[in-house]
């Protein structure tokens, strides 16, 4: 990706923003030596990386190279793949997340999920934001609103939508739709967010406001997202990390990886001469 097109696509922090290399950042997850499959099937092979804090990472790399697996991983959704087994492991703020005496409920209240295909309840707006909370026992009205309210302004849906919080979510556009269901994911005040190719459905005007929002929201949380788009990955995120069959090739910061990668494979996939 030549310089001047990387300039051109990436939206730079404000002035005075800190941002460290990977291996300075103050990692807020540790994957260490982890391996994983499907059966009999290797999908990754030793991969060890820290994701940032409050940052955004992005994953990239050709179908099938291993990013969702990786990333459904961290909130341990892989457990429901019958079959499946690691190796190594993968830490939380210093504490393994495979650790027999963490709960999985807790620790995916600490991770919003963005899938790639929007996925709202058949509720209303309202009701879909709620729902968690009222899964884990919260009726009272009146925080259930202060939520509500929160989460929506955060996912930059409130103003579209404060009239008509009562109607079906599925008369929400495509882009809406993915938005509630971000306000959805941070409504129980995770650390972090993922997200696995959250825009790939939508049009070049909802795609903005989405990454718009990412660039809004890592001011809060820790986000790691899920790209096919290089141009996305370029736009939004603070340290890339290139997979290849599995393998993590190069991890290291976005415009290192777009303007100066360390590895010829990493060279090859950013200037499209393979994936």
């Amino acid at each position: 990706m030549p310089a001047e097109l990387f300039k051109a696509l990436r939206r730079e922090p404000d002035a005075g923003t800190n941002v460290t290399a990977p291996e300075t950042a103050r990692p807020l997850i540790d994957v260490e030596g982890y391996n994983f499959y499907y059966g009999s099937k290797q999908a990754l092979f030793g991969i060890r990386m820290g994701i940032p804090e409050k940052q955004v990472t992005a994953l990239i790399g050709p179908s099938g190279c291993g990013k969702s697996t990786l990333l459904r991983s961290f909130n341990r959704m892989n457990d429901l793949v019958e079959g499946s087994r690691h190796e190594g492991n993968i830490r939380l703020g210093g504490r393994s997340i495979f650790d027999p005496a963490l709960e999985v409920i807790s620790l995916r209240r600490r991770m919003g999920m963005v899938f790639q295909k929007s996925n709202p309840f058949p509720k209303s707006i309202y009701e879909n934001v709620v729902y968690g909370l009222r899964v884990a026992g919260q009726n009272d009205r009146r925080t259930l609103d202060a939520v509500a309210e929160r989460s929506l302004k955060a996912a930059a849906l409130w103003d579209e939508v404060k009239d008509q919080l009562g109607e079906s979510a599925l008369k929400l556009s495509g882009g809406q739709m993915q938005r509630l269901c971000i306000a959805r994911a941070i409504a129980n005040n995770p650390e972090i967010i993922l997200m696995d190719e959250p825009c790939s459905a939508l049009d070049p005007v909802a795609t903005t406001k989405i990454e718009e929002l990412i660039f809004e929201l890592k001011k809060d949380y820790t986000i790691v997202i899920v790209t096919h788009n290089m141009q996305q990955a370029a736009r939004v995120s603070d340290w890339t990390a290139f997979f290849y069959l599995g393998r993590l090739v190069e991890f290291d910061g976005t415009k290192k990886i777009f303007l100066s990668p360390s590895q010829k494979q990493t060279e090859d996939y950013i200037t499209g001469r393979f994936g």
